[in-house]
């Protein structure tokens, strides 16, 4: 079904469950006294009248500050915006009466919202669907977001003489028209020629992938070679933006030699493709090859995201069969253990994955419009409603931003792929179990992983949790290095160590609680690209003389870097 802004099937029905789920609860906790209930539901309800007296007790604090200012007394704010929230910064939201009682109107509603869910009786799942539509409600609901009570949509109307507003409906139909928000200038960038432009060519290619080698920097380089596997959920050149935030320039110019999967962007034609081809047809083969071309002994891997769950997959069937290819691994935000997916748990349950099986299971295609909805929903503060804003209100052009327009740049997948990885992984979640699946004919036990790993979680990863991905800790048996780096799932990966931004957080304890290790983890300041580079080090070999020519006579060079399938829009 189509719904505007590729709103997936997942959502809408996911949304009914959290709005049956609220009324459940509701229905529970005002029949307690009625009859006999459990000290939950009893719990429940008393919270609710704590919550309902605690909220009026703060509306009071706010007529009480709205006759102070209005007798023109100083009084302090009920309620302020948290640290961060860039929605309010505007003058007029402090000094006019109205926007400010407007304001802290919503503030305090929105608090009673969240503190509600919270307040309920429900089960952890239930709770956290229920909580992610309660946010999306609360974000949506800002006065910030109506043209009558955002006073910059207001003033830039009366200075353009309406103008921006008949800018910003022909913004809207024209988003509306094609079936998704714009959140950049989709035309500010060229892939090749702005963002992607590391210098290299394709030296392998098949129907799933292109394999890019890129052109050395040093004038020696190490005997072992850097695979990169980046997600097939997102273009690969997120690593590589523009140089001065380029993960794969920092490490050529380290002295790496450095390879890259290119994932297809598969149309109709490619919808029979499953999780094994990407394992084997994907991640084995471009071990495979990148050995062959470097002539090493064994070469370093790196995978980010689903990339890094492709990545130890196949690397769980290589050590099972004996093979001994590959010297270290480096897990990006990676998930490994599905116990606590985040907020992409909200929309998988038995139900909406067997309707997916359905439709797609067997062939067909997952359009990546529809992922990149549910991605924007899970930052719906900072990736649709500024633009909302900006775009709609306002009657701006869209922002030109190389991140957002990597953002935008969606791909397909699969289906029978993405059924079977959200079936086995989110739903079930499967890989943490020794032997529990088989793939490419090979039971899989990452515990067969004994490579040195080096495995980097987010603080603010809304995608992958870093309490989730601390738990890779526990499922390889090689020697790892745990590093929790400040920021999010990009911004927290793509770090560059020329700017020594943020921080990161180390500790050689281990210990199976989260928590416990970062009460006991030292921060450092900077990046942990340098951190890593350091790390990697020993596993690198001696150094040699740069080859001048890339490839090699069984895999000669082809098209240049970054190849035809990165430039190939989902359809």
């Amino acid at each position: 079904m189509n719904r505007p802004f590729n709103m997936p099937d997942e959502f809408v029905d996911a949304f009914v469950k959290a709005g049956a789920s609220l009324w459940r609860s509701l229905a529970s906790a005002s029949t307690a006294g009625d009859r006999t209930e459990t000290g939950s539901v009893m719990e429940s309800t008393g919270r609710l009248v704590e919550l309902q007296a605690d909220h009026l007790r703060r509306l009071y604090a706010l007529a009480e500050h709205v006759l102070k200012t209005s007798a023109g007394m100083q009084a302090e704010a009920a309620v302020e915006p948290v640290r961060g929230d860039r929605r309010f910064n505007g003058a007029e939201w402090r000094d006019n009466a109205l926007y400010s009682l407007l304001k802290q109107c919503y503030l305090l509603n929105a608090r009673y919202c969240v503190d509600f869910v919270e307040a309920l009786d429900l089960d952890e799942k239930e709770k956290h669907r229920l909580r992610f539509f309660t946010r999306q409600l609360v974000e949506a609901m800002s006065p910030t977001n109506f043209a009558a009570t955002n006073p910059d949509a207001i003033k830039i109307a009366a200075e353009t003489e309406g103008q921006s507003l008949k800018a910003g409906l022909d913004n809207l139909m024209a988003d509306l028209g094609k079936g998704n928000l714009t959140i950049t200038d989709e035309r500010a960038f060229e892939v090749g020629k702005d963002v992607a432009t590391s210098r290299g060519a394709v030296v392998f290619e098949n129907d799933l992938f292109q394999l890019i080698q890129y052109e050395p920097a040093t004038e020696q380089v190490a005997a072992r070679p850097l695979l990169i596997v980046p997600p097939c959920i997102n273009k690969f050149y997120i690593l590589d933006l523009q140089p001065a935030n380029s993960f794969v320039r920092f490490a050529i110019e380290r002295g790496l030699t450095v390879f890259m999967v290119s994932w297809r962007n598969p149309d109709a034609s490619y919808g029979h493709l499953g999780w094994d081809d990407y394992v084997a047809s994907g991640a084995m083969r471009a071990i495979e090859v990148a050995r062959s071309i470097s002539g090493a002994d064994k070469i370093n891997v790196v995978g980010w995201c689903v990339g890094g769950t492709i990545l130890s997959s196949a690397l769980a069937i290589l050590r099972t069969r004996g093979d001994e290819s590959v010297a270290s691994v480096t897990l990006l935000t990676t998930m490994l253990d599905f116990r606590e997916p985040g907020d992409l748990g909200v929309f998988v349950d038995e139900e909406s994955v067997r309707l997916r099986e359905q439709t797609i299971g067997k062939d067909g295609i997952y359009r990546g419009a529809e992922l990149g909805f549910v991605f924007q929903t899970l930052r719906s503060k900072e990736l649709i409603w500024p633009n909302v804003v900006n775009h709609y209100l306002k009657g701006k052009p869209p922002e030109r931003f190389d991140l957002l327009f990597w953002n935008a740049d969606v791909t397909n997948l699969p289906g029978p792929m993405y059924c079977w990885y959200i079936r086995n992984m989110y739903l079930e979640n499967n890989l943490r179990e020794p032997n529990r699946l088989t793939m490419c004919d090979t039971p899989v036990d990452l515990g067969r992983v004994d490579l040195p790993a080096y495995v980097l979680a987010t603080m603010e990863d809304h995608i992958v949790p870093w309490r989730s991905a601390y738990r890779t800790t526990g499922l390889l048996s090689g020697d790892i290095r745990f590093v929790l780096g400040a920021s999010g799932h990009i911004a927290g990966v793509i770090n560059p160590a020329s700017k020594n931004k943020r921080s990161y957080w180390v500790s050689a304890n281990r210990d199976e609680d989260p928590a416990a290790w970062l009460a006991g983890a030292e921060e450092k300041p900077g990046s942990w690209w340098n951190d890593w580079i350091a790390w990697l080090e020993p596993w690198t070999e001696d150094k040699l003389a740069a080859r001048t020519q890339l490839g090699s006579n069984l895999y000669p060079p082809g098209e240049a870097a970054p190849g035809r399938y990165v430039k190939e829009k989902a359809s």
